[in-house]
């Protein structure tokens, strides 16, 4: 059934607040968990940087930052191997001389002063991470600029957090970047996404990596579903839609269709096509969906979407299964069954 017909009809709003209140899980006790965050301010660190101290704090960095740093300078700065380190402070000394790096380097300052509520934020949501799987590791919480090269990049035993990818909407630097980081993206770089992308990003590398993407498009429903459903345990303050990356009237547009949205994946037989050319417009980041509603209001990524309410509604409807439980259940059709999903 198409949605075009659908477009003109009046959303209200008190029904929407419903719908992102009911979903919300209850908030657990995780006080007692031994898990204090504290974020690392490279990006401070390297305003000691000099032309005739670049030898001495090159040691002293790989030393203190070990795989961050050697990540850092090698694929995020592409400035060189630490190792190498003569050549390294040839590029570095060319670099923090550029009106460019100045300016960045100023505007990370302005809007990260200090990162007291991104630290209260991350220890929240690790502290429910470490409550629901107590085996998993902390890593250490490293932030940094790069010259929009990376966001949130994990490596052996660290979280990266790149404050340039999270300067605000309104950052000077982003419309100079359209070409390679369009607004549907740029418009979420800001400081209240850093809690939740790192978050994700933890989630998707560390804790339940998606390894086969030759997969249905229900499969990577109920993964995506998966990812959303457990930052709905460990973020149980942020907002829907910081979680999913929506605007709130895409949020509105898609909690409106719905069930208009399962009819399209049902009528086009989506849900078993393993086609990725054919289902990505469905998974993938996007200003909105082709083919869905009129003049490009529909919401993106509606696989997403919609496999994180199959997921709520299957645990909805078993609530004794743990998030361990509910990542070791390897089909889809049987969160799907389970859920008795149908579009609502």
């Amino acid at each position: 059934m198409m949605l075009k017909s659908l477009v003109s009809q009046i959303y209200c709003f008190f029904l929407i607040i419903a719908l992102c209140s009911c979903d919300r899980p209850k908030r657990v006790d995780v006080s007692h968990i031994d898990v204090d965050v504290t974020i690392e301010r490279f990006d401070q660190a390297l305003d000691s940087l000099r032309p005739d101290n670049i030898l001495q704090k090159n040691g002293e960095w790989l030393r203190h930052y070990g795989f961050f740093y050697a990540d850092y300078m090698q694929y995020m700065l592409e400035a060189g191997n630490p190792l190498d380190s003569a050549k390294l402070a040839s590029v570095l000394a060319e670099v923090i001389a550029t009106d460019d790096f100045q300016a960045l380097k100023a505007s990370v300052y302005e809007a990260f002063p200090d990162m007291a509520m991104q630290e209260a934020g991350l220890t929240d949501a690790f502290r429910h991470l470490k409550y629901y799987f107590p085996a998993i590791d902390i890593p250490r919480f490293i932030a940094f600029f790069s010259g929009f090269s990376v966001q949130t990049p994990i490596g052996e035993d660290y979280i990266g957090i790149g404050l340039d990818m999270f300067l605000g909407a309104d950052s000077k630097f982003y419309p100079a970047l359209r070409e390679s980081i369009p607004y549907y993206l740029s418009r979420r770089f800001t400081p209240e996404n850093i809690v939740p992308r790192v978050t994700e990003s933890y989630i998707r590398e560390e804790l339940y990596l998606q390894d086969d993407l030759d997969m249905t498009l229900l499969q990577h429903m109920i993964y995506q579903g998966k990812v959303l459903y457990v930052m709905d345990r460990v973020l149980p303050e942020i907002a829907d839609t910081l979680k999913i990356g929506y605007t709130g009237q895409q949020w509105e547009w898609a909690n409106r269709f719905e069930r208009d949205i399962w009819a399209w994946f049902l009528q086009e037989n989506l849900l078993y096509e393993a086609d990725y050319h054919r289902i990505q417009k469905y998974l993938s980041e996007a200003p909105f969906t082709p083919e869905l509603g009129t003049q490009n209001e529909s919401a993106p990524k509606l696989g997403v979407f919609v496999g994180w309410k199959i997921v709520r509604k299957y645990m909805d409807r078993h609530p004794d299964t743990s998030l361990q439980a509910l990542l070791e259940i390897k089909d889809a059709q049987v969160l799907l069954d389970g859920s008795r999903y149908r579009g609502d």
